[in-house]
């Protein structure tokens, strides 16, 4: 099969900014120099256009996770067009359709099954979407808001005024132009969008799938460390309309604890998360289900499998009753009623808590069992 043509002005782009990144802005520091301030500049511009895609491109208007102060819109708006990605219009566009084709070669806009090269930066080369390029009908939420498409028909100009006239400016005060053009203007870009561009494929090879198998989706703490908290990939793929990626309080996830902050004051709203319980029964279903296959072919399976079945059952039961009793709790205070009231559901739900706990125990007992005996050259022992 034909490839389709090559997108000259991108196949140009995209060489012209990694050279002066990789040869010119070395050769100018070794030659030359910088110094701290010009670092400096170039790091908080990185994180800046960083997580404008993050914050911005990606859980406000992509997945819709949180609401956000117009201020703040146009803030993440600006941001966007220092990151070279394309407007917040099309990049969201791209975006639904590889969360609602994820995996699909011919739907999937930079599906990860075509290789590295293809998901990294492959699919933005050749006119392989070009049926679709212009076509925003899965955006027209977008095209009601009004800093979305003030950017989107401004884009380019935006573009040039952020990653040429602000570099330059920069640079006019600091009093080396070159130098803070080539450092906070060139590898600052490179690194941003190669950055983001690693969601797309490193994110779908090399990582865990604690919550979700259906695709290629992976948690990557190292990538979550490059990307502002979009490693945990797997995660977002199983809840993607929830506003965090990095649930646990040890993930880093600064895109996550930006937004708590703009809510906590004012500039932001109806943050969308998944209930505890049910991220903690995605878990406990993945588990189940890849232990259930690694069984499956061993002799005498079924009492193994059997035994799967009712721990697991007893899991999920345990951790219901558990989360329906913290509700209770929960509304009992809001409501107001009598202490007594109160400190026997507050009881009751530290006797499920305790419940549950044994039961997780048990659960992972039961889950090393059945993982050992399904090794190579293991059977399973009489009795089991």
């Amino acid at each position: 099969m034909e490839k389709p043509k090559l997108i000259w002005v991108n196949v140009f782009f995209f060489s012209f900014t990694f050279a002066m990144a990789a040869v010119a802005a070395p050769l100018y520091g070794w030659y030359v120099g910088y110094d701290g301030w010009q670092v400096l500049a170039a790091l908080l511009l990185l994180g800046y256009a960083g997580m404008s895609i993050t914050m911005g491109y990606h859980r406000l208007w992509s997945h819709r996770t949180f609401d956000a102060h117009p201020a703040v819109r146009v803030i993440l708006a600006l941001g966007g067009a220092l990151a070279i990605q394309n407007s917040i219009l099309h990049w969201s566009s791209d975006h639904r359709e590889h969360h609602r084709h994820v995996d699909d070669n011919e739907k999937d806009p930079y599906s990860a099954r075509r290789g590295f090269w293809y998901s990294h930066m492959g699919w933005m080369l050749r006119e392989y979407q070009a049926q679709r390029y212009h076509d925003y009908e899965n955006v027209k939420d977008l095209q009601r808001d009004p800093v979305v498409m003030w950017q989107h028909r401004h884009y380019w100009q935006l573009a040039w005024l952020t990653n040429l006239l602000l570099i330059l400016v920069i640079g006019l005060v600091h009093g080396d132009m070159l130098g803070t053009l080539l450092l906070a203007g060139f590898v600052r870009l490179v690194l941003s969008q190669h950055f983001t561009f690693f969601i797309n494929s490193l994110a779908h090879m090399w990582g865990s799938q604690p919550y979700s198998d259906r695709n290629t989706a992976k948690d990557n703490g190292l990538i979550a460390l490059l990307t502002y908290g979009e490693g945990y990939h797997n995660f977002h793929h199983r809840f993607a309309s929830d506003y965090r990626n990095g649930i646990r309080w040890w993930q880093f996830d600064p895109t996550k604890w930006a937004i708590r902050l703009l809510a906590a004051t004012g500039l932001a709203r109806n943050l969308k998360r998944y209930t505890d319980e049910r991220i903690e029964r995605a878990r406990a279903a993945m588990q189940f289900d890849r232990a259930r296959s690694r069984v499956e072919r061993l002799p005498g399976r079924e009492q193994v499998v059997r035994r799967l079945q009712t721990e697991y059952e007893l899991l999920v039961g345990r951790m219901h009753a558990c989360y329906e009793a913290k509700r209770a709790l929960f509304e009992s205070r809001r409501k107001a009623l009598p202490r007594p009231d109160v400190r026997e559901l507050a009881r009751r739900y530290r006797e499920l808590k305790g419940m549950w706990r044994e039961q997780r125990r048990q659960w992972k007992f039961v889950l090393s069992q059945a993982l050992e005996l399904a090794k190579p050259n293991r059977t399973v022992a009489r009795g089991a």
